[in-house]
């Protein structure tokens, strides 16, 4: 059976001390394997955005353990790995509610510049961000700046980027809000052909009932716990 690529056992997060105490996320456990898009849902204020950070490794976990793609990031209170954007880029694609772009670079060089950061040459970059507009099918774009898109293309240009530096795990908040149900089911068929056909796993915060039916598996929490957690219909 695959490992999770997304491993928490425990995981706790608080902010702030004593009576001004704010339990976010109470002991979670929970697993993501390759393949899988699973749905995070749950009311304002249930800890959904504190988990995506957490897995996301940008707030650190007041206590548990953490394993990103079979390695152990976080344990006995601190982290395992001294440089997290390293760990980010390597092992983490991040999509948001909205798109995000960079308004002075076209689609190509949105994408690009994530393997910019990570220090690849100019021309494997470009390369890599023709590729990836191509295969979601707004290579035709490549050129365009950001005001010139549409809502569902720019989206894509946004999936593109996360997908640059092909990490194994993609994290997802809200990423259909913004979008009517056409764009939100093609978003979501677009992440699902990722995740298998890139053996990845997908974690989606989302309040959008339009699209729970496309999630392999559907986790709840409230106050700060999975309380359900089911497979979707």
């Amino acid at each position: 059976m695959d490992r999770p690529l997304v491993d928490l056992q425990g995981v706790a997060k608080t902010y702030g001390s004593g009576d001004a105490a704010v339990h976010a996320l109470k002991d979670t456990d929970l697993a993501v394997y390759p393949g899988e898009v699973v749905g995070l849902l749950g009311p304002s204020g249930s800890g959904k955005t504190t988990l995506l950070n957490l897995v996301g490794c940008i707030v650190e976990p007041t206590r548990g353990r953490m394993a990103l793609d079979g390695e152990a990031v976080f344990e006995d209170g601190r982290w395992l790995r001294p440089d997290l954007r390293a760990l980010r880029l390597e092992k983490l694609g991040f999509i948001f509610q909205f798109h995000n772009l960079l308004p002075f670079l076209t689609a190509g060089e949105n994408v690009a510049v994530v393997l910019d950061l990570a220090g690849a040459p100019r021309g494997v970059a470009q390369a890599r961000a023709r590729e990836l507009l191509d295969y979601l099918q707004v290579g035709h774009r490549f050129d365009a700046y950001p005001a010139k898109l549409s809502g569902g293309e720019a989206q894509r240009v946004a999936i593109a980027r996360a997908l640059a530096n092909r990490p194994r795990i993609i994290l997802a908040d809200e990423p259909t809000a913004a979008l009517d149900s056409e764009r939100a089911g093609i978003v979501l068929d677009l992440l699902r052909q990722v995740a298998v056909e890139q053996r990845a796993a997908i974690l989606v915060v989302s309040h959008d009932e339009k699209i729970f039916n496309r999630f392999d598996r559907m986790v709840m929490l409230r106050d700060g716990r999975v309380v359900e957690a089911q497979t979707a219909a």
